[in-house]
C-alpha cells in the first residue's frame, strides 16, 4: 500500500522535469558517486561522495545551541571558490553538494553558484523566510535544487528555539512558496525535548503531505557550541523513540524520510566515520563534520598549498586519524560521547580552531560524555524493504567497524559506569600514528575521571 501511495504522489504531485533531474542527477550519478567512493576505500583513498558546504556565517535568526558564527562579520564562499570545489569534487565523481549556512539564501550570489552546475544536485539547508515567490519560481527553472527547510515546534516553540518572533509563520510562507512553482520541497526538525511532542507526531507527517511536502527529515538536537544549551537534548528513550517513529512511517506514510546515522539493520553509524561526507565552513575550512570545528586543510590555494581539493582530503592526516579514532571508539558520534578523544586527536595535529569566536577548544574541554545514536541491543531494522534494500548496497558503515569493539569504550558504558561508581575509567583509544611516528603505544592507557560534579544520568542525557 506504501509503495503504490507514494508512487501516486511522485507521478502525480512532482513535476516530470524535475522529476527527471532528481532521479538521473541525484539518483543515477549520485549512486555512482558512492560506488566510487566504495571503490576508492578499498585502496585506503577517501574522498567523501557527498560534500556539506556552508557558503556563508550570517543568519536572520538566533537558534538555541547553533555553533556557527552568525553574529560574527560576514564571510562567504565566494563564486571562483565555489566553481572551483564543485568542478574538482565532480571529476571525483562527486555531484551532489548539501548547501548550509548560517542562512544559504542570505548568500548574494547563491544563485549564480547554483546555476553554474546544472549536471549536479543540490539540497539547501535553509530557514525559508528569504524564499520569495519569485526566488521559488527560479528554483523551479533550475529543477536541480532542493530547499530542505526548517520547522522547529509550534508558533511559541519555534520563537524559543529560534530566538526572534513570528518565525513559524513566516518559515510556512517560504515552504507554501516553494510548492505553489512546483519545486520538490523538503521539511526538517532538529528534535529537541521542546518540540519532539509536537512534531514527532503522525498528525505533523499528515500536514506535511497534505501541503505536498515530498520529504522530511528528523535530526537529533546536538549540544555544541557556545550556548550548547544541553537541557533541550534527548534522553536515550526518546532517540530510540525517534528512530521507532520514522522506521514506523517510513512503512506507511508517503513521504520520503531521510535519516542520516543508521543502516537498514538499525545499526548506528557516523557518516563522518565512514568518510561518506564531510564539511566545508565559510573560510574555506576543511572539517570532519559541521560540529567538529578544528581544521588543517582549506579547499583555497597558497603557496604553501597547491594540491588538488582530492589530495587535500585523500591525503589529510587529520582526517584519516579523526575517522579511524572515531571507528575505534563508537558506532554513534565521537563528539558527543569521547570528546577528549577529539581534543587528542587535534592536539595532536595543530588543528587550527576554525570559528571566527575562537573558543572551539574551550568549549570542546568542558563537555562531558553523552549518548549520541548509538544504542547496543535496542537497534531497529528498517520494516520497508525498499530504505533496506536502498541502505545495504549505498548507505552503511562500508565496514569501517569490522573488528572494533565498542563495548568498553562508548558512551552507553562510559556514562552507565559514571552513575554507578561517582567515577569512570576511560579507556584511551589509538589516535591513528601517521607515517615516522614512533611513539605509539601497544597498549592503551586509561584515564579515571572523578565525576564530582552533577553526575549526568543516563536517564537525562
Amino acid at each position: 500500500m506504501y509503495t503504490l501511495k507514494m508512487a501516486k504522489r511522485v507521478l502525480l504531485e512532482t513535476n516530470k522535469r524535475l522529476l527527471w533531474k532528481l532521479v538521473w542527477n541525484m539518483g543515477v550519478k549520485g549512486t555512482r558517486s558512492v560506488l566510487k567512493h566504495k571503490s576508492r576505500m578499498k585502496k585506503g583513498q577517501f574522498f567523501p561522495p557527498f560534500l556539506y558546504v556552508s557558503i556563508i556565517n550570517s543568519c536572520n535568526l538566533r537558534c538555541q545551541g547553533c555553533w556557527v558564527d552568525v553574529a560574527h562579520k560576514q564571510q562567504t564562499i565566494d563564486v571562483p571558490a565555489m566553481n572551483k570545489l564543485i568542478t574538482e569534487a565532480k571529476a571525483a565523481g562527486n555531484v551532489f553538494f548539501g548547501i548550509v549556512g548560517g542562512e544559504p539564501f542570505m548568500h548574494p550570489e547563491i544563485f549564480e553558484i547554483l546555476e553554474g552546475h546544472p549536471d549536479c544536485y543540490f539540497q539547501v539547508f535553509t530557514n525559508g523566510q528569504f524564499i520569495t515567490p519569485e526566488k521559488a519560481q527560479r528554483l523551479f527553472r533550475m529543477g536541480n535544487v532542493t530547499p530542505l527547510i526548517s520547522v522547529e515546534g509550534n508558533e511559541i516553540i519555534s520563537d524559543q528555539r529560534r530566538g526572534r518572533d513570528g518565525v513559524f509563520n513566516k518559515t510556512l510562507e517560504g515552504i507554501q512558496n516553494c510548492l505553489d512553482a512546483n519545486v520538490m520541497t523538503g521539511v526538517c526538525t532538529s528534535l529537541a525535548k521542546s518540540n519532539i511532542d509536537h512534531l514527532l507526531t503522525e498528525q505533523w507527517v499528515d500536514r506535511l503531505i497534505e501541503m505536498g511536502v515530498l520529504y522530511t527529515w528528523f535530526h537529533i538536537y546536538r549540544p555544541m557550541g557556545p550556548d550548547a544549551t544541553p537541557e533541550l537534548c534527548l534522553s536515550p528513550e526518546e532517540q530510540r523513540r525517534a528512530r521507532q517513529f520514522v522506521v514506523d512511517m517510513r512503512a506507511k506514510k508517503p513521504i520520503v524520510i531521510v535519516d542520516a546515522y543508521y543502516d537498514g539493520e538499525g545499526q548506528a553509524l557516523c557518516p563522518a566515520a565512514n568518510g561518506i561526507s564531510h564539511h566545508i565552513n565559510p573560510w574555506g575550512d576543511i572539517e570532519p563534520c559541521p560540529i567538529v570545528q578544528f581544521s588543517k586543510e582549506s579547499i583555497h590555494s597558497s603557496e604553501d598549498d597547491q594540491r588538488t581539493l582530492f589530495e587535500k582530503f585523500t591525503q589529510s592526516e587529520y582526517l584519516r586519524d579523526f575517522r579511524e579514532v572515531a571507528q575505534e571508539t563508537t558506532r554513534g558520534c565521537i563528539v558527543l560521547e569521547r570528546p577528549e578523544l577529539l581534543q587528542q586527536v587535534v592536539e595532536k595535529h595543530s588543528a587550527k580552531d576554525s570559528t571566527a569566536r575562537g573558543t572551539a577548544m574551550q568549549e570542546l574541554q568542558a563537555m562531558n560524555p553523552r549518548t549520541s545514536q548509538y544504542h547496543p541491543g535496542d537497534e531497529i531494522p528498517e520494516k520497508n524493504l525498499y530504505y533496506r534494500l536502498a541502505k545495504k548496497f549505498l548507505f552503511n558503515d562500508f565496514g569501517v567497524y569490522n573488528g572494533h569493539d565498542h563495548s568498553k569504550t562508548a558512551a552507553p558504558y562510559i556514562v552507565k559506569e559514571s552513575v554507578n561508581t561517582g567515577t569512570v575509567t576511560l579507556p584511551q583509544v589509538s589516535t591513528g600514528c601517521g607515517s615516522g611516528e614512533s611513539a605509539c603505544c601497544s597498549e592503551p592507557d586509561v584515564v579515571t575521571l572523578n565525576v564530582d560534579a552533577p553526575v549526568i544520568e543516563d536517564s537525562q542525557l
